[in-house]
């Protein structure tokens, strides 16, 4: 069994009952848009932008409803934080439990990029899940 390797416990979050927009999107995960690393991360960092994996994604039928990224005390790292998108196709979002992409990532190194298919269903406020993954991708 897969465990998602992060906490989010006071985080800014959205979550919705039909797809994120944009603009949602970017006034509460911006670190999501990031368009390189962090300045403080070497050559030897693997950068992964989230928002070219979104934009994939949601060309194959998944859409995000729910987004959260730790709050930073550093605001240089506002924009680079660990984030997390939940992802379900459009017409199963509310549905209780269903195929869905758990997208985890950062940009300044604070957390490895993770991306956990599965079944999930959502079992409390703070954002707790459990479910079955189907196997992993993650880039230390």
């Amino acid at each position: 069994m897969s465990r998602l390797a992060s906490r989010f416990g006071n985080a800014c979050s959205i979550r919705r009952d039909r797809p994120l927009t944009t603009e949602e999107l970017f006034r509460t995960v911006p670190s999501v848009f990031s368009e390189e690393k962090h300045n403080s991360r070497s050559e030897k960092y693997c950068y992964i932008p989230t928002i070219t994996l979104l934009d994939s994604l949601q060309k194959e039928g998944f859409y995000p409803f729910f987004a959260c990224q730790t709050r930073v005390r550093d605001a240089s790292r506002r924009e680079h934080t660990k984030h997390m998108l939940r992802l379900r196709r459009e017409g199963q979002i509310t549905s209780q439990q269903v195929p869905e992409i758990i997208l985890l990532n950062s940009h300044d190194g604070s957390s490895s990029y993770q991306m956990l298919p599965g079944m999930f269903r959502f079992v409390c406020q703070n954002g707790l899940i459990c479910g079955q993954t189907f196997g992993e991708v993650r880039v230390p």
